[in-house]
């Protein structure tokens, strides 16, 4: 009975049995599966954790002038990675990897919150040109923290002092934002790319191609071996159009000052020299900027990153008069104007001043313009009315983009009926035209809009189409794109009769004689013209409601070119707060006069003056003065040559006096 109770019953045995089998089948097809059906694919993770991809980061192209001077170079630097496939609890180490790479914990689970979403196998950027002890630390603890890995790479060493910063621009690292764009779809996140000016249009001629090289690891994430390498492929180096030695003397010529210079050839539309006050140093974000000086430039009121030579919109003021007698004369209208001028008219039941107390007198076109006559403009608005001036002032590129090759150009306002209606769906009143004949009311421009539009006028009509980099430069399929990228009112020609022109350049070569508006701009022996202007950035009323009517200054303005007829150069600057444009002209002058002055000395035409000596520091920033044998400049001593940055490049002036005597 009891023998008969401990035996199983054969269906329970049976099932038992079943079971055991089954397993071992499961077992079986497991081992089936991984050892063939799975072979390769295990084999190629099995390698993967043997063989550890290194970047080989490209350096970026470099830049230089327009007479092959180097402008932006690159410098050897070591940046630390994080590699987070090792198997190995890195977040233990944090403590004292923070310690050794002088960082905080904070700081490093900053970074891997932010690429937490990366691949497990791409390398983390942890901290970016790392100093030689930081070096010498991942080094002696290879065994302790194998998910640290050094990379060389080449970062940008930009000019000091800001020098063409608006120009240039600055790399940094790519942005979440940037990332989501399709445009950038074949970056990754630590990716360094242009973010601003030359840097950004040409991103990607400049980047290159990173390579990598593949090495042997053990089961500790140790380096044992080296296979093969796939070498990176440097970005394409790109010559400007700028002109150091024009770019310096608009650099001093604005220094202290808030506002824009540029300068441009009116023939091709290459800028010769462009510059924005305040300005902001791009060496700031060659590394990695700091969220505290990140903040400080975003929320500075006079706003240095902005390149106020094609992104400041303001009023033009008088330097429209030059629109307006193009308009004017084209129009069969300003030949035979002639103007009372008393200090100012009556206009539609409302009177306007002119900016001459007591008046101009008797005024005609000539007279008009070197004197700079409001009530003479404002008359000539009236007959034009809105609707003509509109007409030329958008054929002379404004309310438009010039198209030139630099991101975030602004595209200005020039108002019309249909404009208001567009905007603000109210119909124009006559009145509004007054002041719009003088460059005021809803007119806005930028200096590389006027720059263009007065170069153009003097040019007979041709207007180029502004750029910074030789398209030669550049291969064809990219040069399309480029222009594609840049959109604007480009290369054109306004019909202009010939007699036009030369009445208004004749009159602006007055405007720094004895009588114009700015006598002390004057440039002897030099064919200069130019036209002043001031813009109120408020109203009267307004500033005398908030209390600011005395402190309150307005821009000042001036546009100028050399010679008067189909000139070789033109500048304008705006200089913010300058009060009169007269004052903008002084420096505009500096700027003319170095141009005409190198021209003349490489055509060894440069007229000796008749001291011993000459200031040319407006030239080549150089705080002495140079002895000029044989009429031409040579530095006192071979050591003082002025660098932009730490030895690396000089400005081309002889540095003995038996150079200068050869050349």
């Amino acid at each position: 009975m009891l023998n008969r109770e401990e035996k199983l019953p054969s269906l329970k045995l049976t099932v038992v049995q079943y079971a055991i089998v089954g397993i071992f089948l499961v077992l079986i097809f497991g081992l089936w599966r991984l050892q063939v059906v799975g072979a390769e694919n295990y084999r190629a993770l099995a390698e993967a954790n043997r063989i550890r991809k290194v970047p080989i980061l490209a350096p970026r192209g470099k830049l230089f002038d327009r007479e092959g001077r180097l402008l932006v170079d690159n410098y050897p630097s070591v940046s630390c990675f994080l590699v987070r496939e090792q198997g190995h609890d890195y977040m233990s180490d944090l403590p004292r990897i923070a310690n050794g790479l002088h960082m905080t914990v904070d700081q490093i689970e900053a970074i891997l919150k932010k690429y937490q979403t990366a691949p497990k196998y791409q390398p983390l950027p942890l901290k970016q040109d790392i100093t030689p002890d930081e070096q010498e630390f991942i080094e002696a603890h290879r065994d302790e923290f194998p998910e640290l890995e050094t990379v060389e790479e080449q970062r940008r060493l930009y000019p000091r002092d800001g020098f063409a910063a608006h120009l240039i621009g600055y790399v940094g690292e790519v942005s979440e934002d940037m990332l989501n764009d399709p445009k950038y779809a074949y970056y990754e996140p630590g990716d360094v790319v242009g973010k601003s000016g030359v840097e950004q249009s040409y991103d990607a001629i400049l980047r290159g191609q990173d390579g990598s090289r593949d090495v042997v690891v053990d089961s500790h994430g140790r380096e044992v071996g080296k296979l093969g390498i796939e070498h990176a492929v440097p970005g394409k180096s790109l010559k400007l159009t700028i002109d150091i030695d024009i770019q310096r003397a608009a650099e001093n010529a604005l220094e202290g000052r808030n506002g824009a210079i540029v300068a441009m050839d009116p023939h091709t539309g290459e800028i010769l020299a462009m510059v924005s006050r305040p300005v902001f140093d791009p060496n700031d974000f060659a590394v990695r900027i700091g969220r505290e000086e990140w903040n400080k430039l975003i929320t500075d009121p006079e706003h240095p990153l902005l390149n106020k030579a094609i992104q400041a919109q303001l009023a033009p003021g008088s330097t429209f008069k030059i629109i307006m007698a193009a308009a004017g004369l084209e129009e069969g209208i300003a030949q035979t104007l002639n103007v009372h001028c008393s200090g100012g008219a009556s206009f539609y039941g409302h009177y306007f001043k002119c900016w001459q107390k007591g008046g101009h007198g008797e005024v005609n076109i000539t007279r008009a313009i070197y004197q700079s006559c409001d009530v003479f403009f404002y008359t000539l608005a009236e007959k034009l009315g809105i609707g003509r001036i509109a007409k030329w002032a958008h054929a002379f590129g404004l309310g438009q983009k010039t198209g030139i090759d630099l991101p975030n150009e602004a595209a200005g306002t020039m108002p019309s009926e249909e404009w208001k209606m567009r905007n603000y769906h109210q119909k124009w009143y006559a009145g509004e035209t007054i002041s719009v004949g003088i460059g005021q009311g809803a007119v806005a421009a930028t200096p590389i809009q006027m720059a263009r539009a007065i170069a153009g006028i003097a040019s007979g009509g041709a207007l180029k189409r502004p750029h910074v980099v030789f398209p030669d430069e550049l291969p064809p399929d990219y040069r399309k794109a480029i222009l594609e990228s840049f959109p604007g009112s480009g290369n054109q020609n306004v019909p202009i009769d010939p007699a036009s022109w030369e009445t208004i350049t004749d009159a602006m070569t007055l405007v720094m004689a004895p009588g114009g508006t700015d006598s002390s701009a004057h440039l002897e022996g030099i064919d200069f013209a130019g036209k002043t202007g001031s813009a109120q950035t408020m109203s009267n009323a307004l500033a005398a409601r908030l209390g600011h009517s005395h402190s309150v200054k307005d821009n000042a303005w001036f546009v100028g070119f050399a010679p008067r007829r189909n000139p070789d150069i033109v500048v304008c600057t705006l200089f913010e707060a300058g009060e009169h444009g007269q004052f903008a002209g002084r420096l505009a002058a500096r700027v003319i006069e170095a141009y005409v002055t190198k021209q003349r000395r490489l055509n060894n035409n440069l007229v000796a003056k008749t001291a011993s000596t000459v200031d040319v520091g407006a030239i080549w920033n150089h705080p002495l003065e140079q002895e000029i044998p044989g009429g031409k400049p040579v530095l006192k001593s071979a050591n003082d040559k002025d660098t932009l940055w730490g030895g690396h490049f000089y400005l081309n002036v002889p540095s003995t006096l038996a150079e200068a005597q050869t050349r």
